[in-house]
């Protein structure tokens, strides 16, 4: 195992989540000797792997796993979907029993090979170790071979299933084995095989084809979804050149200011506007779009060009016209040259001018709330309020939601989120792997906007954490319950407060004691911003509990709403 941990290191590996187990000590020996990773060690097989999820994300690089045999395995299995569906490199090391002893009733043994399906980019059963002198060359080169599926062409988790036998630990007398050529790996620390990650080029007729669609259309509008931060400079420059405003999500990167619209989930929301300014084209980029009125809004477009990663999928409504399987940076870099820069239109100028007027409509609104906490509001003051440089994870349901309704534009922010397959899973996991990684990468301080059941779902994580050395600032809405479903139809319903409301009545002061985590209660819409400030300058793991109420907080989401229509209602169509 240590040519394989040694292999992995060499391809640029620095983290591996390790939980304990008896039949993957050979796997955690290696890597906890080899002495180039940090190892990071989880009771709970599910929060090791969406930890090593945030790392992935914060990182860039692909992190390990690595766990004993049996239902451990299983436990990886969210985590593998998430990574999965939202294109994160994992190497997923699972332990395995002698082949010999599958399907005998054997303790602790199930069928692990193939267990994530089509979910990991590649798997494969490995061979029990042997001392031959070609053991070093096998070892090598699948851990290169691992590394290179879980790169290219599609990033994404792959998952090497390792079966040992007994003894498992190393004999306490050392044992002269002549391994041979390639034990000790290429010279000069090069990786026994070279992994190369060829850029996603757009193509380039359909290139000229966007282009001359583009240049004859002024009634355009371009859709942001999540994606990678680094495009944004780019595509922000296509939009500009068009004229073309933007609706842009916190997790695409281009939430940052003109024309990025500040409301634009909002004024899509308020239907005359809506439907009396139905663009001719609309160019999509990243993934799908999160918030119900930027769908259906897409949906009605006269035509729409999806960009999107090779391997993924951005069109539920199978709206589009044309679909670029591409880099969406590479796209707009190449797009954009082709273009004739044109004048602030009076189709973007409308846009503007709504998007102004709606602003200012719900800030008028919000400020008529005086000090009732509103979750629409927590979400806008916290992503205003954090410093230049950070990154805030936002949980699924309501959380992203809200930010994407709410949160002003402004540079500096990072804003990440599970929105691969949307689970509240492993919320505060990913979040804790992130810190790590930011704090390591570039020093920046990372903070999570999450809602309670989502901080129960993964408490396991926040009570591990207490070991220190992290550093996270939970902001936690406590509504008691699911929130989400009250804005849904659920809530007609007479068992909605049972089976989807979901009360807990826990107090989550006395989980934050029991994991050594600070808190702060939230009462009043004032006091938020200096509650994160104090947690932030205390450092460690921190939750900001906001007090929030379910049945009220679905009122005051209505309520904006109108206060938008409002404030546009005297629009003309555009």
């Amino acid at each position: 195992m240590a040519q394989l941990a040694d292999e992995l290191h060499r391809h640029g590996l620095r983290h591996v989540c390790v939980s304990p187990g008896s039949r993957s000590t050979p796997l955690a020996l290696a890597f906890a000797r080899h002495g180039g990773f940090e190892v990071h060690v989880h009771l709970d097989e599910r929060s090791a792997a969406f930890y090593a999820l945030g790392l992935a994300r914060g990182s860039g690089a692909p992190v390990a796993t690595v766990c004993t045999s049996g239902t451990a395995v299983a436990n990886w299995f969210p985590a593998a979907v998430e990574a999965s569906m939202a294109c994160v490199p994992l190497i997923l090391l699972s332990a395995d029993r002698p082949p010999e002893l599958r399907g005998t009733g054997a303790n602790q043994t199930i069928d692990q090979v193939g267990i994530f399906g089509r979910f990991v980019r590649w798997s494969a059963d490995g061979e029990l170790p042997d001392a031959g002198r070609d053991a070093p060359r096998r070892w090598r080169s699948l851990a290169a071979r691992a590394v290179a599926h879980a790169l290219a062409p599609v990033p994404g988790p792959v998952h090497l299933n390792l079966p040992f036998e007994e003894p498992l630990v190393p004999a306490a007398v050392a044992v002269a084995v002549d391994l041979g050529p390639g034990s000790d790996g290429r010279p000069g620390g090069r990786p026994w095989r070279a992994v190369s990650v060829p850029p996603h080029l757009p193509d380039g007729e359909a290139v000229e084809r966007l282009a001359a669609l583009v240049t004859a259309t002024e009634r355009g509008l371009v859709v942001a979804g999540g994606m990678d931060d680094t495009a944004a400079d780019a595509i922000l420059g296509f939009a500009r050149s068009a004229a073309w405003p933007i609706v842009a999500e916190p997790t695409s990167g281009l939430r940052t200011g003109p024309p990025a619209l500040a409301a634009g989930a909002l004024l899509l929301e308020a239907e005359p506007f809506a439907a009396g300014h139905v663009p001719d084209v609309a160019v999509q980029f990243g993934a799908t779009p999160t918030s119900r009125s930027v769908l259906a809004a897409v949906a009605r477009v006269g035509r729409l060009v999806v960009v999107t990663p090779p391997g993924t999928e951005a069109d539920p409504n199978r709206a589009a016209a044309m679909t670029l399987r591409c880099d969406p940076s590479r796209l707009a870099e190449a797009l954009t040259p082709r273009l004739t820069p044109r004048v602030r239109s009076a189709w973007l100028s409308r846009w503007m001018e709504a998007d102004r007027l709606a602003t200012s409509g719900v800030s008028a609104w919000l400020g008529g709330l005086g000090q009732e906490i509103f979750e629409g509001r927590v979400a806008r003051d916290l992503a205003a309020a954090l410093p230049d440089g950070s990154v805030l994870f936002a949980g699924s349901s309501m959380p992203i939601r809200d930010l994407d309704s709410f949160m002003a534009p402004r540079p500096g922010l990072r804003v990440v989120g599970n929105r691969g397959a949307s689970g509240i899973d492993g919320s505060v996991s990913t979040a804790l792997g992130l810190a790590t990684a930011m704090r390591e990468r570039s020093g920046a301080r990372a903070f999570a906007l999450i809602g309670d059941l989502a901080l129960l779902h993964d408490a396991g994580a926040l009570m591990w954490a207490r070991r220190g050395g992290h550093d996270l600032v939970v902001v936690v809405v406590n509504n008691d319950g699911g929130g989400i479903f009250s804005l849904l139809q659920q809530a007609e319903l007479p068992e909605h407060e049972v089976l989807f409301g979901t009360p807990h009545g826990l107090d989550l002061a006395g989980l934050a004691t029991a994991a050594g985590a600070g808190h702060r209660l939230v009462r009043r819409s004032a006091e938020l911003v200096p509650a994160v400030r104090a947690a932030t300058e205390q450092g460690g793991v921190q939750l900001v509990e906001v007090r929030a109420d379910r049945r009220r907080n679905a009122d005051l989401h209505r309520a904006a709403a109108s206060a938008v229509a409002r404030a546009v209602a005297g629009l003309t169509a555009g």
